[in-house]
């Protein structure tokens, strides 16, 4: 069915709450493990039309912030959607505790229980109205970020709008661009800190009223961080910091030098030729089409599944004034179906969107018929690396999107992988430092932003603008407001995409096989166990980023 013709209707909670009550004295009243089975799969549709409809209000609301309609079917679902969590986790905590447990591990796997045991140490009746209150002030970060208006040679655009500017190959206009970019969030910083002021303490209090010390504890357990600690994070930064730092720093050098430029300030960050960077070519609708063609040619698996997201209209992907900022991929269980949603701006971030969020959605369009639902609940690291390394195996086709330039954009994506994993490393340690101390004022946040900036990238000049020279440039980040505590996943992943794209250089074929094979195991294993199937090092062993950056050092010459 295609998007627009998927009927949306607003859950009944009263119906909601029969159908848990229901599910709850059946499971009870069986008799034997398979009875118990028979009502889990029942539990399965409930809670997949319950995502569903609330799902379709998400993207119809992020589509257009300003229709006042599904703005308040978002506002309905950020005050019912904790209730609802906490009839899951209860109908979970029987399933969890059941005399017929054996049998159902069996079935649905450790996995699936492990992290029923952490959704139970997530969410409780009692922090409620706490978790409704950080719903809603996620909705007033996100509506402030996408209602922003900035005038640009007397056009009003949005942040996402502005990128092409903000990237320009005219060092004068990005200069420009970044000013009046930066302007807009110089201008909302007291409002900024106030949404991030009230988010760290409407955390901090829902971890206190569970029994934790601070917000880690509880955040980790809502991350499903099911097979490492807080510990094995802080050894990961730590080889960052030792192994994969001054490799970056390299990159970034000879960056410089091929921009021409005496010094790499702020505006320069995100450019990588002195012609500019690659642009894809055609109009969204060609850069679709592309798309369509590289998946066909890739795989008969990719080609399906492209065939299936084109002809379904289930990409929406065109940048307008009233979008919610940045992009992501979701899914609609009733009709097994994936959907992207970004802003193109005619950046190479355009042609990214078909690379990486086609790689979340592939994993789960191949995965859609697996009977034991809980193999969908893939951790983020595992998620995350089904979409980065999509970015790598989709090399060979950038002709079609790049022209020309496929080269350089090979080129540019290569670079930009290897120097995100500082970036992305910095904001997981300026996320625990602020949890670990939730009474740090803003001031004191920007202190600390600032201060791990200069160890992760040491070559940040921010002069002439003093709301990043003080360190503000974090507020631009979406996912320290809406998704805490995940921002460590992508550089795990990344860690095993470059293992990804030192493979497929030397064997493509056997690289490729074993991405298939890792997208079809989704859940059925812990991390550890996906990646060694896999034939990866898991980025948690000593050295593995060392010998990541030695490979790459080789491969480039450095």
């Amino acid at each position: 069915m295609k998007f627009e013709e998927m009927p949306y209707s607003r859950i009944d909670m009263e119906a909601v709450r029969k159908d848990f009550a229901d599910l709850e004295k059946r499971f009870t009243e069986a008799d034997s493990g398979e009875k118990q089975f028979a009502v889990h799969q029942d539990y399965y549709k409930i809670i997949g039309h319950i995502m569903t409809e609330s799902t379709l209000a998400e993207i119809r609301h992020d589509i257009d912030m300003t229709d006042e309609f599904y703005k308040g079917e978002q506002d309905f679902y950020d005050a019912v959607m904790p209730d609802i969590q906490n009839l899951n986790v209860r109908y979970q905590k029987m399933l969890f505790h059941s005399k017929f447990r054996p049998y159902l591990e069996e079935k649905i796997g450790k996995v699936a229980f492990k992290n029923i045991e952490l959704a139970m140490k997530s969410v409780d009746e009692k922090i409620l109205p706490l978790m409704q209150e950080e719903n809603k002030l996620q909705s007033g970060y996100n509506q402030l970020l996408a209602t922003a208006k900035i005038d640009w040679n007397g056009e009003t655009l949005n942040l996402s709008l502005m990128n092409p500017y903000l990237h320009s190959p005219d060092r004068a206009v990005r200069v420009e661009a970044w000013k009046k970019y930066s302007a807009f969030f110089s201008a909302h910083k007291e409002e900024l800190d106030d949404f991030y002021d009230k988010l760290v303490k409407c955390r901090t209090k829902q971890a206190e009223q569970m029994g934790y010390k601070n917000y880690l504890g509880l955040g980790y357990c809502r991350m499903m961080r099911n097979c490492y600690t807080r510990s094995d994070i802080a050894e990961f930064r730590r080889q960052v910091k030792r192994d994969f730092v001054p490799f970056a720093e390299r990159l970034h050098e000879r960056r410089r030098q091929r921009l021409g430029l005496c010094s790499l300030h702020f505006e320069d960050e995100g450019v990588y030729f002195q012609n500019g960077n690659p642009a894809p070519i055609g109009t969204p609708e060609e850069i679709l089409e592309a798309g369509r063609k590289m998946y066909r040619e890739l795989s008969p698996e990719t080609g399906k599944f492209m065939d299936f997201m084109c002809d379904n209209h289930l990409f929406d992907v065109i940048g307008r004034r009233t979008k919610k900022t940045g992009g992501y991929m979701t899914y609609l269980p009733d009709y097994k179906a994936p959907l992207i949603f970004a802003n193109f701006n005619g950046t190479s971030g355009d042609a990214d969107v078909i690379t990486h969020e086609c790689g979340h959605a592939f994993q789960g369009w191949i995965v859609a018929d697996d009977p034991i639902r809980e193999h969908a609940d893939i951790t983020m690291e595992t998620a995350e690396t089904h979409s980065m390394s999509m970015e790598f195996f989709t090399e060979p086709w950038m002709n079609l999107f790049f022209g020309a330039r496929a080269k350089d954009y090979v080129d540019m994506h290569f670079e930009d992988s290897c120097c995100f994993i500082p970036y992305g490393t910095m904001v997981d340690e300026f996320q625990d430092i602020i949890y670990d101390d939730p009474s740090l004022d803003p001031k004191t946040r920007n202190e600390v932003w600032r201060d791990l900036e200069r160890q992760y990238k040491p070559h940040l000049d921010y002069s002439g603008n003093d709301y990043y020279e003080q360190g503000g440039f974090w507020q631009k980040q979406h996912h320290i407001y809406d998704c805490p505590l995940y921002y460590i996943d992508y550089c795990i992943a990344q860690t095993d995409a470059l293992q990804y794209k030192v493979w497929m250089d030397r064997d493509y074929k056997s690289a490729w096989s074993s991405y298939l094979k890792l997208c079809r195991l989704s859940a059925s294993d812990f991390f550890p166990g996906l990646v060694k199937e896999a034939g990866l090092v898991n980025p948690f062993e000593d050295g593995c980023l060392k010998s990541v950056v030695r490979q790459l050092t080789d491969r480039m010459n450095l």
